[in-house]
This record gives C-alpha cells, structure tokens and sequence, in this order.
C-alpha cells in the first residue's frame, strides 16, 4: 500500500470520529460521562434526552470507542472509553471558545470574570494540599461527587451553597471545582465566596482532567 494511501485511510477514520461527535446531544453525553460510570436513565436524565434516544446516541459513541459499556444487573452502564477523551473534548471546547464570542461573553460575563475570579492549576493545587491549610469544595451534584471526587473534598452542590456557606471555614482558602473548564458552576460560586469574605479561588480543569492526570481519585460506595 502507499504512503498515500494510508494517509488517506487515516483521515477516513478521522472523519468517521469526527463525525460521530457532530452531534450536541452526543457531546453533553460524553461529559455526564466523564464525570463517573452511570446508567442510561442518569444519562438521559442529565442530558434531558428520552432514555431511547440517549440510548441511540450512547450506542454510536461506543461503536466509535468514545464510550464502554458493562452490564450490572438490569443496568448497563456506561463509562468513558480509552485514549485521550478528555483532552479531545478539552481541546473542542477551546476552539469553541475561541472562535465563537457568545460562548468567550458566557465565560467572561460579569459575574465571574476571568480577571476578577483567580484560577489554580491542578498541580498548584497538589501542592497546596502538601502544604496544608486549604479546603476543597466540589459544587457537583451529590451522585457526581460519589462516583468521584478529589481527595479529601468536601460536597456542598451550587445550589445549596448559600444556605450552607457556614459549613465553610474561614481561615482557610477554598478552592471550588466542578466538572470541568466549560463549567461555570466553579466560578459562580468563587464570586458567592467572595462576596461573604472567603479566600477562594476556583480548579482550572476541573474534576475529569485530574482524573484523566492520573492524579489520586476517591469515591464513596
């Protein structure tokens, strides 16, 4: 075979990836599922899909190898597949980002702004947590939080963080994350912590780029 040939053969196989995430419902799938191993009906829950439907769209990710799919019981649950998903759907977002001023105003809105709201990367974060002194708080969903979460996190969902802001201490730094860097959660709630006089400062990547980092993970059954 050529080398023409199978550099053409390649690009083939790159069409048929791409084109199986040329869908947004498949998309918001694939980012429930990054979060941790679920059922179809979590899925189309989160996802606001029929359970047929998401279970369509479930089937094409997996023939694709973007999911994995176990049977337990009457479930069959469904977690990320292997290679680079995480960064590949990282990587769109920016582009997105990038290239589309509706979604960089989203991000930038008053609100929680970049400039306004400080950031930390997953390794400042690690050493923050060698250092002591600092509190993790996870604004994911509780059944998120328990498939997974940082060592040692704390699970206050965003919308429970006003009327639980006292649970937080204040002599510590809070460092707030949620499901990954096109998660807004974080931020809104850096800017609730601010506004209360708490040091916060909000996960970059969010929680399924640490996994993906390999970076210590926990989990309550």
């Amino acid at each position: 075979m050529k080398t023409s040939d199978i550099e053409n053969q390649f690009f083939i196989e790159l069409a048929e990836l791409a084109r199986t995430l040329g869908s947004a419902q498949r998309l918001v799938l694939l980012q429930h599922v990054a979060q941790g191993e679920r059922p179809v009906d979590r899925l189309a829950e989160l996802s606001q899909l029929t359970i047929a439907n998401a279970s369509q769209h479930l089937q094409q990710l997996k023939r694709a190898g973007y999911v994995q799919a176990r049977r337990d019981g009457k479930n069959v649950l469904y977690r990320l597949g292997n290679g680079p998903i995480i960064e590949l759907l990282a990587a769109l977002s920016r582009l997105a980002e990038f290239n589309q001023a509706e979604i960089r105003s989203l991000v930038s809105d008053s609100v929680y702004q970049r400039e306004n709201l400080e950031g930390i990367t997953g390794l400042e974060l690690l050493e923050r947590i060698r250092e002591g002194g600092v509190t993790i708080l996870d604004v994911r969903p509780e059944d998120e939080f328990t498939s997974g979460h940082l060592p040692g996190a704390i699970n206050i969902p965003f919308d429970d963080l006003e009327r639980r802001l006292s649970e937080l201490p204040r002599n510590q730094e809070v460092v707030a994350y949620c499901r990954g860097s096109r998660c807004v959660l974080s931020h809104r709630a850096v800017a609730s912590l601010k506004s209360d006089g708490i040091r916060a400062r909000y996960l970059q990547d969010g929680f399924p780029a640490w996994k993906a980092a390999g970076l210590a993970v926990e989990a309550r059954r």
